[in-house]
This record gives C-alpha cells, structure tokens and sequence, in this order.
C-alpha cells in the first residue's frame, strides 16, 4: 500500500472529529441572550387558536388541561428545545411555517398541515415561546 496517503488521513480527521462534532451540537441551541420576545395580545390570540385546532389532542401543552395528546411531542417548556422536527433552527418564523404545513418544511413530517393562517401560526408560535418560565 505504498503511497496509499488514506492512512495518513484517518489518524487526522479522528484528532478534528471530535471539536467538529462540539462546533456542529453547539451551534443547535439558541445563546441564552437571544431569548424570543413576544407580544401578549398574539399569546391571547395563539392560546384561542391551539385550542380551536386542537394542538392538544396530539401535543401536551402548558395553559391546555384537556387534552394532553401523547402523539406528538410534548411542547412544555418549548423555548428549549432545538431544533424543531430534528431539522430546522428554533426560531418562530420557522415555527410559524412548521405549524402551517409541517410536510412540506419538514418532509416525512408525521404532523399534518393545520388549518391555521399565517397570522394564527406567528401567534401560536408566540404563545408556545412565551411559556419559558413555566
């Protein structure tokens, strides 16, 4: 295997794996000071509208008692988790779109396109970001 230079590379890019892997899993997760603000009156209006769709029947959602879906991931705490579906930054235009027509942000998305408008989806994105403390 004389000049076979894919020996040399392996013991190489083990010694750089390791820091691409913390470089590629720290950039996952929004800096602390770049919390989402949101206004109360799209909170009121995104709660009204997650309970007219009926997020709750396949999410469990903080401010939704009943039901408390077990299908889809639980959105307590939402602020924290990144990133949505596994793909996209945790941001609320992504959100947003994610919540209007997961399937085609997100393809092989088992969450179905909802019947919200664009404004009913900025609001229920705001609603599940302003639930960061509870």
């Amino acid at each position: 295997m004389k000049g076979d230079s894919s020996l040399t590379a392996g013991p190489a890019l083990r010694a750089i794996l390791p820091a691409l892997l913390l470089l590629v899993l720290g950039a996952c997760k929004q800096p602390p000071d770049e919390v989402v603000t949101t206004q109360s009156s799209m909170e009121e209006r995104g709660l009204v509208a997650i309970k007219q769709v009926g997020c709750g029947a396949c999410h469990e959602i903080r401010g939704i008692d009943w039901p408390r879906g077990r299908a889809g991931p639980s959105l307590m705490g939402f602020d924290d988790k990144t990133p949505i579906a596994g793909e996209l930054a945790n941001t609320p235009a992504a959100l947003a779109a994610f919540i209007r027509n997961a399937p085609a942000v997100v393809p092989g998305s088992t969450m179905p396109p909802m019947p919200v408008t664009e404004r009913e989806a900025r609001d229920i994105a705001a609603y599940l970001y302003s639930r960061q403390d509870d």
